[in-house]
């Protein structure tokens, strides 16, 4: 893999990825700051991100293969890392069949775009796939630089890592809540996790993972809230995070929620050292 991520890395929609919070993201000794909400077109906000900044890595959490060809993907890679070399990721994915037309055999789609990214000349420690199942995460080691699970638990690290092997990277996402007051806490979490429940393919992981179909009723039970959004004081969550490192993650992405994420980070940046 290319890429230096570090440890851990921040994790926010594309849209608020601007040169000041990748500048601050730096300061604050992340990694990587992860473009989520599905980024396509020319990924223009990936080389102003890393203008402003050394050693940071960008890495896209992920590019929908629904929405943008490998031609047009390729040719912002090469810009990007020619500027820029080590310090993009391309993470790609299938998303989701609800929000997708013709969406159908993603395994399969998801094949033919890895061939295109090698038409492409993008190299495979230069890209990461979005991976939950265990077809998928045995395609990200062997096609990709590894995966990225999102919306999982140490639980779902560990047999990552188990399917993965030892090289691969397993950078996997976790929410979080900074808030000691568990009911204020899990309001917020829920009012993200709670998207998820109406996806397939999530829904799926996390019966696999060993939660009920009672747990994913509605917006979800307290106990599938609290492990999908972290929440506590600043050493609780971070010992949370710890948890996939110690499961078997190279790297972890932290998606804090609330009115004030930057100061979420901040306090994390300073626990996680």
């Amino acid at each position: 893999m290319t890429a230096q991520l570090g440890r851990i890395g921040i994790w926010t929609h594309y849209s608020a990825i601007t040169p000041q919070l990748a500048a601050d993201a730096e300061r604050l000794g992340f990694g990587a700051v992860w473009a989520g909400g599905s980024p396509g077109g020319d990924l223009a906000f990936v080389d102003e991100a890393l203008a402003a900044t050394d050693t940071l890595v960008v890495a896209t959490g992920i590019v929908n293969i629904w929405q943008d060809d490998p031609a047009a993907i390729g040719a912002a890679h090469r810009r990007i890392v020619d500027r820029f070399p080590g310090r993009f990721l391309l993470g790609v994915g299938a998303g989701h069949r609800e929000a997708t037309q013709g969406y159908v055999k993603p395994y399969e789609a998801l094949v033919a775009y890895l061939d295109g990214l090698d038409a492409e000349g993008v190299p495979t420690g230069e890209r990461a796939l979005a991976a939950l199942g265990p077809k998928v995460l045995r395609l990200a080691g062997e096609r990709t630089a590894g995966a990225h699970p999102y919306l999982t638990t140490p639980e779902h690290t560990r047999s990552a890592r188990e399917i993965l092997g030892a090289g691969p990277l397993l950078a996997p996402e976790q929410k979080v809540v900074l808030d000691v007051d568990a009911d204020r806490a899990r309001a917020i979490g829920r009012k993200t996790v709670k998207f998820y429940l109406g996806l397939s393919n999530y829904r799926a992981n996390l019966l696999r993972l060993g939660f009920t179909e009672d747990d994913l009723a509605g917006e979800g039970s307290d106990r599938l809230v609290d492990a999908l959004a972290l929440h506590g004081d600043t050493d609780t969550v971070a010992a949370g995070i710890r948890a996939h490192l110690d499961a078997g993650a190279d790297h972890v992405a932290i998606q804090v929620l609330g009115d004030d994420p930057a100061s979420g980070y901040r306090a994390l940046a300073a626990a996680l050292k």
